[in-house]
């Protein structure tokens, strides 16, 4: 008889990833196990196998993964990171804070830190872009149109700031507007982000966001992500591209993506980094 499939616990945030995912392992017929982050906005298919947990609640999270037989986690989705007092950490969420003090005060060093205790704890972290097939950002244009020359210098002085920003754990994207950094992601998010600049955009052509992941991020972990939304939402605030890190950002819907570009004339490119 065939091997049963490992059963994967999905610690869930906001948006369309984590239904991807379900959606992913059923048609494999893998057995999942959502863990729905509260206050997140997460949403899964109600028939699935879930529970709602607060996001300090660490230790009885951990316990309902043993219970259900989970073997593997994967994070998917949009996490809003909370204060310490909104946390309301339990006894294992507040041992690991106090363990690992000031060496991980943002998020990606606070997320490595995650998986080393989870790992620790006997589960195996796997990255959602291995489960789901084509979720990496192409390098090119997805769509019709792809920026010129003047864009171009724009999406290459975005990605030194962006690269300097993830050195420093602070965000992943950034907007430039004619050599004119408009603004930086740090805790507000892409969307907040792009509203932002929006207000803060000069005559001409528009401004481009820029999204790459940090230098020192672990792929299977919060990976920068851009999905039909996004390229809506810049549209409605005047930009006129995105550019993405081919093969280090996720893109939800390549096809939907390039649809909604080309019907809102903004290029959106993955870049290769090394080349930029």
């Amino acid at each position: 008889m065939p091997d049963t499939p490992v059963k994967l616990g999905i610690l869930a945030g906001g948006g369309d990833l984590p239904s991807r995912l379900v959606d992913t392992c059923r048609a494999l017929g893998r057995p999942v196990f959502v863990v729905a982050l509260d206050g997140q906005g997460a949403t899964v298919p109600p028939d699935v196998p879930q529970a709602t947990f607060r996001i300090g609640a660490a230790g009885a999270i951990l316990d309902r993964l043993r219970a259900e037989g989970v073997g593997e986690i994967v994070l998917a989705g949009r996490v809003r990171r909370p204060s310490l007092a909104e946390m309301r950490p339990d006894w294992f969420a507040a041992k690991f804070f106090a363990r690992i003090g000031a060496k991980a005060l943002g998020d990606d060093g606070i997320l490595r830190a995650l998986v080393a205790t989870l790992e620790e704890e006997g589960f195996a972290v796997v990255a959602v872009q291995a489960l789901v097939q084509g979720l990496l950002s192409p390098a090119g244009p997805m769509g019709a149109l792809a920026p010129d020359a003047a864009a171009e210098a724009d999406i290459h002085h975005g990605v030194a700031v962006a690269r300097t920003l993830g050195l420093l754990d602070v965000g992943q994207a950034v907007v430039v507007q004619q050599g004119l950094v408009l603004g930086v992601e740090a805790i507000e998010g892409t969307d907040a982000l792009i509203e932002r600049c929006g207000g803060l955009r000069r005559a001409g052509p528009g401004p481009i966001l820029v999204k790459m992941r940090k230098p020192q991020q672990d792929i299977r972990l919060d990976l920068p992500t851009i999905g039909v939304t996004t390229v809506r939402k810049a549209a409605a605030h005047g930009f006129r591209g995105i550019a993405v890190e081919a093969g280090g950002t996720l893109t939800l819907g390549a096809e939907q993506v390039a649809q909604a570009a080309d019907a809102a004339g903004l290029f959106v490119t993955g870049i290769v980094t090394e080349a930029v």
